[in-house]
């Protein structure tokens, strides 16, 4: 029968094509700022830096195969052309036959949640090109060890492809080594000598050849990392964790094939082809179900990915429309996020309340901070380029430079009226595939050099503005949000937006005198016009909590007045409750003012 034949191969095949429409649907953001937070430069001089250490070929490789991200159909196309490879490659080189080819589904499975559980640990990954490095290498070693059993010569080609396969792709090579080694095993044209021989070379070779490039060639690298280059390396993380299990189980999983080779499996209940076939299908499905129970599916985290795609290309309205869709009390990164776009929009003394608030700790189980997630953009707009230029240095040093880097560098710069500094990143950008139309957009305002060009364009005019008297540079102790808003809160101006933004910072301290000087202000510069919502709100529950300001005077609007006493009034019926239970009574009614805010909202913790 066909299917007892090509059963397992089809099997393969329709599985590969559910993950990859399932990738496509599901992770279309996610890859999109991965290849954000790549860079691959078409110069000499960047593939020489990417060849400093072992492994370099293959992380240089993998940089250049992840820019395509950018159309994450055709970056998840190319991933997926490779994890096909690796399986045709896998099944030649252990001589594995079609009616077992599905449990070859396994290290594409665990290659799959390498990429892909990542979580908020993909700001902080320190391995270039991670999302094609695994694959790639693996079918390096696989593709070795086939030569290896195919050839007569196997001790000569064992060191050379050793001396070979380590600088390009470190610890694939040695793990191709090792394969080597124990496939000798099961070759049968080698005798007990040979094979011993063969075994104990290839274990020297595997300790001494890392050791001697070490010593004459990456002088640079850490020598406890000498025997794993080309893993990644998780800044928060000291020696072995469940984060390398994968990596684990997929050596251990092709050390067993090699082991296994030449072994032959005939069992009489699978000679049926219905039957072998139906085998074949339950053990993809339990490969599949494995791989999605690893799977990284916070739904916040990719709300976060959407909005900050949404900031980078001015979207107000999209990161708006993310917020309100958003299910439960939000993370911080969505509630900073929000309160840039309304106040972008100039609508937020009327409706910066009415989405809720929160402080949901990010669904991951190291620290992370604000800075890494989008803390960059929350510098850039408003009005503080030092502080994104600054961060963006430090962490080009410590994780290494990203196109995201560039962008907000680029823009930074020219804000500050740095023409050649700003000519410097456009340069570079030019340099990449997909970015270079970006670099051309701003190129003629650098090449100009004139500031009334930058001061008058419709995206950085808003940014120019606030940056009036506050363009400085300090130490935020990486705490973004409250540095921002006690820089903010302080200040004194005579501009009718940056007035809107101290009295806004000053109300989410919830500090009264700071918020009577902000407000103060705020009316003197907008003389004539209707105080919004919010601000009455405040002012009103402040005059009615203190004395030290008379508001008899103050014309507030009814509505205003009447839900202050409302509210007062169904609390006192909710004596008994708890914090949060009075919180969940009064929230469909008043969770859209200023007063549920104040007395309901509070104890928020930033990062």
């Amino acid at each position: 029968m066909k299917n007892k034949e090509y059963g397992g191969v089809a099997v393969c095949l329709c599985s590969l094509l559910v993950a990859f429409c399932y990738i496509l649907s599901e992770e279309s953001e996610y890859l999109f700022h991965a290849q954000e937070l790549n860079l691959f430069l078409y110069t000499p001089l960047f593939f020489k830096q990417q060849l400093v250490v072992a492994g370099g070929f293959l992380t240089w490789l993998g940089t250049y195969f992840t820019q395509y991200f950018y159309h994450p159909w055709l970056g998840n196309l190319l991933l997926f052309v490779w994890l096909g490879l690796l399986l045709w490659l896998s099944k030649r080189a252990f001589g594995v036959s079609n009616r077992w080819m599905p449990l070859l589904l396994l290290p594409l499975a665990l290659v799959l949640i390498t990429d892909f559980d990542l979580g908020y640990r993909l700001y902080y990954l320190k391995l270039r090109g991670h999302f094609f490095v695994a694959v790639m290498g693996l079918s390096l070693a696989v593709s070795l060890a086939w030569l290896y059993r195919r050839l007569r010569i196997r001790l000569t080609f064992m060191a050379v492809a050793a001396v070979i396969a380590y600088p390009i792709a470190g610890f694939y090579g040695l793990l191709a080594i090792l394969l080597m080694g124990v496939i000798s095993w099961r070759l049968p044209q080698m005798t007990l000598r040979q094979r011993i021989i063969a075994s104990v070379f290839a274990l020297l070779l595997i300790i001494f050849v890392p050791l001697i490039y070490y010593r004459q060639v990456y002088y640079q690298a850490n020598s406890d990392m000498i025997w794993w280059q080309a893993l990644p390396i998780y800044y928060d993380v000291k020696g072995f964790t469940t984060l390398y299990l994968p990596y684990v189980f997929l050596a251990l999983f092709y050390v067993l094939l090699a082991a296994c080779y030449g072994i032959s499996y005939e069992l009489k209940w699978m000679r049926s082809g219905w039957r072998q076939l139906s085998i074949q299908i339950v053990i993809a499905l339990l490969v599949m179900t494995g791989c999605y129970q690893f799977w990284y599916k916070d739904t916040t985290f990719h709300e976060e990915l959407q909005m900050n795609a949404c900031v980078d290309r001015q979207d107000w309205e999209g990161v708006l429309r993310i917020a309100r869709q958003h299910e439960g009390e939000p993370t911080r990164m969505i509630v900073v996020y929000k309160n840039l776009a309304i106040f972008k929009l100039g609508r937020a003394g009327n409706e910066m309340y009415t989405y809720r608030d929160g402080g949901k700790a990010p669904n991951c189980d190291f620290e992370i901070r604000m800075m890494q997630l989008g803390g960059k953009s929350l510098y850039l707009n408003y009005g503080l380029p030092n502080y994104c230029y600054r961060w963006c240095l430090e962490d080009g040093v410590e994780l290494g430079w990203r196109v995201e880097h560039l962008k907000f560098l680029v823009r930074c710069a020219l804000l500050n009226h740095e023409w050649t500094v700003a000519q410097k990143y456009i340069d570079i950008l030019k340099e990449t595939r997909y970015y270079s139309e970006w670099a051309g957009h701003y190129e003629p305002m650098a090449q100009q050099a004139k500031a009334e060009v930058v001061d008058n364009d419709t995206e950085f005019a808003p940014i120019r503005r606030l940056m009036r008297g506050v363009n400085m540079l300090g130490s935020d102790q990486s705490l973004i949000e409250l540095f921002l808003l006690n820089i903010q809160a302080y200040r004194d101006t005579d501009d009718p937006v940056c007035a809107e933004l101290v009295l806004l910072s000053a109300m989410q301290l919830k500090d009264i005198p700071t918020f009577w000087r902000a407000f103060n202000q705020y009316a003197r510069l907008h003389v004539g016009e209707p105080m919004p919502r919010h601000y009455q709100e405040c002012a009103y529950l402040y005059g009615n909590l203190e004395s030290n300001v008379d508001i008899s005077g103050m014309p507030f609007d009814e509505n205003v007045k009447r839900e202050y006493h409302e509210m007062m009034q169904r609390a006192q019926q909710c004596k008994g409750m708890s914090n949060e239970q009075m919180a969940e009574a009064l929230r469909p009614r008043f969770g859209g003012t200023f007063y549920f805010n104040y007395f309901f909202v509070r104890g928020l913790k930033t990062y």
